[in-house]
C-alpha cells in the first residue's frame, strides 16, 4: 500500500519518493517494521492469552524443565503471521505473482494450524486435527502451487542462449531482454520444469529428464511429475518444522537461518547482473520475494524475543505449519527445491529420527514380540534431552548447525 502510494506521490517529484523503487530500501523497511510488529503485537497477544488462560497441556514424558512449562500460552505463531503479512502489505509489490503465493501460503497454513490448536486449546481434544486432515492442507496448498507456476504467464525462467557482440547503447526499459552489456547473451523467458541441483557443474535439472520419450506430451508429463514433487516438498518441509518446534527457540532460530538463505538465493535469482556472473538461472520479478522474506526474518526474531528459553509463549501449530511452509513454497519459486535436504538439514533429520524410530520400534516388536529403540526418544532433540543436556544448549548447538548447513547451501553457488 505505501509503496503504491509512494509511486503515486513520486508522479509529483517528492523528494524520497523514488527510494521505494529500490528492494534493498523496502527490505530493510520491512524486517524493521515486522521486527517492531512482532515485539509490540506480541507482549500484548501473551497478556490476553494469559486472561483468557489459553496454555500448553504437557504430558509427562520424563523430561527435564517439561513440567514446568505447564500453563504457557499457545498460539503464539498468530504474532508470526501478523509480522509477516502486515508488512508486505505495506511495502511489497501486490500486483507481483510470487507476492501472491506467498500470501496465500502464509494465510492457509495458517489456518490450517490454527484450526489445530483451536480444537486442542478450546475443544480440549489433544489429539487437535486429525493427520489427515492437516495433510489434505498441505496437499491442496502444493497443488496451488504447483498449478499456479504451471499456468501463469508470469513465473518463467530466462537463460543464455547465444553469445555474441550487442551494441553497447541500448534503451533499457522493464521489458527489455537483450543486455546491453558486450559479451553478454541475449536472452529469452522460458515456461520450464527446470531447476536447480546443487554440486553439479551444469547445474540445472529439468523434470522432463525423468519422462522415458520425448514430444509436448513428456512437457506436459514434466508438469505433472514437478507438481507432485511440489506437493511433497510443502508436506514434508511444514511437517518437518511441526516435529522440531519442541524446545523454547528451536524452530524459531533455525527458521531465521533458512530464511536468510533463502533471501540470498532471492535476491541473486532476481537481479540479472548477478544471475549471469554467477552463471544460476535469472527468474524475473521474482526478487520481490527479498521483502517478503525480510518480513518473514524480522517476525521470526521478533517472536524469538519471546520464545527464547524460558518461553514466554509458544507458536503452536499455527506457527510452525506456516514457517516450514513458508520455506518450502519459497524455495520452490526460486528453484532451489532439491536444495532442501541441505538447508532444512535440521528439519530433515528431525523427521528422519521419528521415521526411524517409529519404523524400527514396529520391526523389532513385529521379529521378536518386543519392540526397541534406536534414540532416547524421538524427534532428536528429545534424544539429547534424555541424555541430560541442558535445553538452552541443545537449541544453540542446533543453530550452529543450521548456520552451517546455510554457508554450504550458498557455497553451492560456486562449487559444482
Amino acid at each position: 500500500m505505501i509503496y503504491y502510494l509512494a509511486q503515486w506521490l513520486s508522479e509529483f517529484n517528492i523528494s524520497g519518493m523514488g527510494m521505494f523503487q529500490y528492494i534493498s530500501f523496502r527490505a530493510g523497511l520491512a524486517i524493521i517494521s515486522s521486527l517492531v510488529i512482532s515485539l509490540l503485537f506480541g507482549k500484548r497477544l501473551i497478556r490476553l492469552l494469559q486472561r483468557k488462560q489459553i496454555g500448553e497441556e504437557v504430558r509427562n514424558l520424563g523430561l527435564e524443565g517439561q513440567i514446568e512449562k505447564e500453563g504457557t500460552p499457545t498460539m503464539g505463531g498468530i504474532i508470526i503471521l501478523i509480522s509477516i503479512v502486515v508488512p508486505v502489505l505495506l511495502f511489497a509489490d501486490l500486483k507481483n505473482i510470487y507476492i501472491i503465493v506467498m500470501l496465500v501460503t502464509t494465510v492457509w497454513l495458517g489456518a490450517v494450524g490454527f484450526l489445530d490448536d483451536y480444537i486442542k486449546v478450546f475443544r480440549k481434544h489433544k489429539e487437535g486435527l486429525s493427520g489427515k486432515l492437516k495433510l489434505l492442507g498441505q496437499v491442496i496448498l502444493g497443488l496451488f502451487v504447483g498449478l499456479t507456476m504451471y499456468l501463469s504467464p508470469d513465473i518463467v525462467i530466462r537463460e543464455n542462449i547465444q553469445r555474441h557482440e550487442v551494441p553497447q547503447r541500448v534503451e533499457i526499459t522493464t521489458n527489455t531482454i537483450i543486455d546491453s552489456i558486450p559479451n553478454r547473451a541475449i536472452s529469452q523467458n522460458q515456461k520450464t520444469t527446470k531447476t536447480t541441483i546443487p554440486f553439479f557443474k551444469n547445474n540445472e535439472f529439468d523434470y522432463e529428464y525423468l519422462i522415458p520419450f520425448k514430444g509436448p506430451w513428456a512437457q506436459k508429463l514434466a508438469w505433472l511429475v514437478f507438481i507432485a514433487v511440489v506437493i511433497f516438498v510443502v508436506a514434508a518441509v511444514s511437517n518437518g518444522a511441526n516435529l522440531t518446534d519442541g524446545l523454547d527457540g528451536l524452530a524459531t532460530g533455525v527458521s531465521a537461518v533458512m530464511g536468510v538463505t533463502l533471501g540470498v538465493f532471492a535476491y541473486l535469482s532476481g537481479n540479472v547482473i548477478y544471475a549471469e556472473y554467477l552463471n544460476i538461472m535469472y527468474i524475473p520479478s521474482s526478487g520481490e520475494l527479498v521483502i517478503f522474506m525480510s518480513a518473514f526474518i524480522g517476525a521470526a526474531i521478533g517472536f524469538l524475543w519471546y520464545n527464547s528459553y524460558p518461553a514466554q509463549v509458544f507458536m503452536g501449530d499455527t506457527g510452525s505449519l506456516a514457517i516450514g511452509g513458508i520455506i518450502a513454497v519459497f524455495a520452490i519459486l526460486v528453484r532451489k527445491e532439491l536444495l532442501i535436504p541441505i538447508l532444512c538439514g535440521v528439519f530433515f533429520i528431525e523427521t528422519l529420527s521419528v521415521m526411524l524410530q517409529v519404523s524400527y520400534f514396529k520391526h523389532t516388536k513385529r521379529k521378536t514380540g518386543v519392540g526397541k529403540r534406536i534414540f532416547l526418544m524421538a524427534p532428536l532433540h528429545h534424544h539429547y534431552q534424555k541424555k541430560g543436556y541442558p535445553e538452552p544448549k541443545i537449541v544453540i548447538r542446533f543453530w550452529i548447525v543450521a548456520l552451517l548447513l546455510a554457508i554450504i547451501s550458498v557455497v553451492t553457488l560456486k562449487i559444482r
